[in-house]
């Protein structure tokens, strides 16, 4: 086989291994373009005060690949229960980026840095945390660990109560 017959047998695999695993993927639905933000996130706070959890906002669209591998490790072993244990999840849709930009401008969530982006309330609405640099906005490239050691970080009860918006 010629180099030329070869290079062209592996790139007609290569494409039809390509679009094969995307046929197998199709994204979910997480963001409710629909949705009132404040109105969600205000329903957050009183479950999370009646339940004495965390509230995690989390800020992108469903167009974003890094959000929808963000919430793949949201709901998989051992995230999931410590998601359901210790937080109240608002996924909030920001279309692209232009809306609900005066929420995430709210928690101090830079949303020009990149999505998905993530802000941490106590039970009272007050911020924890906001993510200023854009750090889960490569999350396709990050280690799914990653997700659980934040989720570990700003539990309800965890090392960092109490400390602000950091």
């Amino acid at each position: 086989m010629t180099s030329k017959a070869l290079c062209a047998a592996f790139a007609f695999i290569a494409g039809v291994s390509v679009s094969t695993a995307f046929a197998q993927f199709s994204p979910r639905h997480i963001y409710n373009e629909n949705a009132d933000a404040k109105a969600e996130i205000r329903e957050a706070v009183a479950t999370a005060s009646r339940q004495h959890k965390h509230i995690i906002l989390d800020f992108g669209g469903d167009w974003c690949g890094d959000c929808q591998v963000l919430d793949i490790y949201f709901h998989r072993a051992p995230n999931d229960a410590l998601l359901s244990a210790n937080y109240v999840l608002v996924d909030i849709d920001i279309g692209r980026l232009d809306k609900n930009v005066d929420v995430a401008e709210k928690y101090g969530v830079p949303l020009k840095k990149g999505v998905p982006a993530l802000a941490v309330l106590d039970s009272h609405g007050r911020l924890l945390y906001s993510q200023k640099t854009g750090e889960f906005e490569k999350m396709r490239r990050m280690n799914p660990d990653s997700v659980t050691q934040f989720l570990e970080k700003w539990k309800t009860g965890g090392a960092e109560e109490g400390r602000g918006g950091q």
